[in-house]
């Protein structure tokens, strides 16, 4: 097949169409199916106390959720340097992204086997390897764009993968919910509808990745490795991290990007809980709330990406770090016992989803253009994954540790908007480049 040639706009879907193929991970299994699904499981084996048993512990079920989710960040943290330093060195960065694509998505496949307390290590463990697939493949995914696109479409690329992503993902959970709802047409019961909406994550990551790559290009560079390539891959990543203190600004950003990381991914990752204990919403009201959230995200990306492209990146990115304080501030002010909260909670929805995939889209590619020239794509963006992973397994430690002091999301919730203000005054000092404004 004939390579296509950099800012092909053949070649610029198939890069973003990936997106299309792997965020039902992260809207089925990571916010919205599976971890209700896991909650009425454990629910149904758990002592009088509310514990279930694990590797002889009695663990409270959402406590061990949450240390097998941050045991996978810190698993890729680890390990997406050194395999990104070994995939430029070798060149073969698709070889990467298809094992991480195959190890996640046979793994969301395999949470089809979970069904009961005999079987709650399946769910342990292909949570892990699922979230590590995820994750691994985003590492290699990421380092593409500024291999396929040039600097001034990076934005709108970066963009339009994430609106394809929302888009893809509202279509699958649209038919998950009507198996789950009508106990898969009245054949099976809900909990069986779950299992095979698991299996259809799997086939749909799997399947639609197929176009992806046939597309994207491999070893670029034309790298010859030689035979100790995971050594020279060691010396790839040492070379990097001390490249990385010769560039004042791109330092600069990855700071403020773990800080409002902080706070992006834990009010992501904790927002349904928050419906669910602090506000006493049902359910449904937090499905619907979800999918809102993903379609109007779909508009932010796009509104942002044409905010980024007339007044710079660093503008639009601080316009949606003040909207994320706003939201915080929301947040603490609903409780239970208003009138409406249902209504209010609604509206939050709506306006996080308008900078949710407006902030990602934008980090991702001011990220991209403020790279220096090099051949070392996936080694720099393993650092800009690191971040991200680490600033989740803060926050969620944070949020937790409030929580115990006050016994309250709210002031969680209220406390995150200090990691974003931190990250808008980092962002200030950033002074702009060429391609960055």
């Amino acid at each position: 097949m004939k390579t296509l040639e950099k800012g092909n706009k053949k070649l610029l879907n198939a890069w973003a169409f990936y997106d299309w193929a792997n965020s039902v991970y992260s809207l089925v299994i990571s916010t919205a199916v599976f971890p209700i699904y896991y909650s009425s499981m454990t629910a149904s084996f758990a002592n009088v106390e509310g514990n279930i048993a694990f590797l002889g512990t009695s663990w409270n079920p959402t406590t061990l959720y949450n240390y097998v989710l941050s045991f996978s960040f810190l698993l890729v943290a680890f390990i997406s340097p050194i395999l990104s330093g070994i995939a430029d060195y070798t060149g073969n960065k698709l070889k990467f992204l298809k094992f991480f694509c195959l190890l996640g998505s046979l793994s969301v496949m395999g949470l089809f086997f979970f069904k009961d307390e005999a079987t709650l290590w399946v769910a342990i463990v292909f949570t892990i390897t699922a979230s590590v697939g995820f994750w691994g493949s985003i590492v290699f995914y990421n380092a593409y764009l500024p291999e396929i696109a040039y600097p001034e479409q990076q934005d709108n690329v970066s963009a339009k993968g994430f609106i394809y992503g929302y888009t893809g993902s509202v279509i699958l959970m649209i038919l998950s919910l009507v198996l789950v709802q009508t106990s898969v047409f009245g054949l099976l019961d809900e909990a069986y509808g779950s299992r095979i909406t698991f299996l259809l994550v799997g086939i749909w990551w799997l399947g639609f990745a197929q176009i992806t790559y046939k597309q994207l290009p491999n070893n670029v560079y034309g790298h010859k490795p030689e035979k100790d390539y995971i050594w020279k891959g060691f010396r790839e990543l040492k070379k990097v991290a001390k490249e990385l203190n010769n560039y004042k600004e791109l330092k600069r950003f990855l700071v403020s990007f773990f800080f409002f990381s902080v706070g992006v991914q834990t009010i992501v990752l904790m927002a349904g809980i928050f419906g669910s204990e602090e506000l006493g919403l049902p359910t449904t009201n937090l499905i619907l709330t979800i999918m809102l959230v993903q379609i109007v995200a779909i508009l932010g990306a796009y509104v942002f990406s044409r905010l980024s492209n007339k007044y710079g990146n660093f503008t639009a990115l601080k316009i949606t770090l003040i909207i994320w304080c706003m939201v915080c501030f929301l947040a603490f002010s609903l409780d239970k016992s208003q009138e409406n909260v249902a209504v209010y909670f609604y509206i939050m929805g709506a306006v996080l989803g308008l900078v949710l995939g407006a902030t990602q889209s934008l980090a991702r590619s001011t990220y991209s253009k403020l790279l220096p020239e090099t051949e070392d794509h996936a080694t720099y963006f393993s650092f800009y994954d690191v971040t991200e992973k680490i600033a989740i397994v803060l926050g969620m430690f944070v949020f937790g540790f409030l929580i115990s002091i006050t016994k309250s999301m709210q002031w969680s919730v209220l406390f995150l908007a200090v990691f974003f203000l931190i990250a808008l005054i980092v962002l200030s000092t950033i002074k702009e480049t060429k391609y960055v404004k």
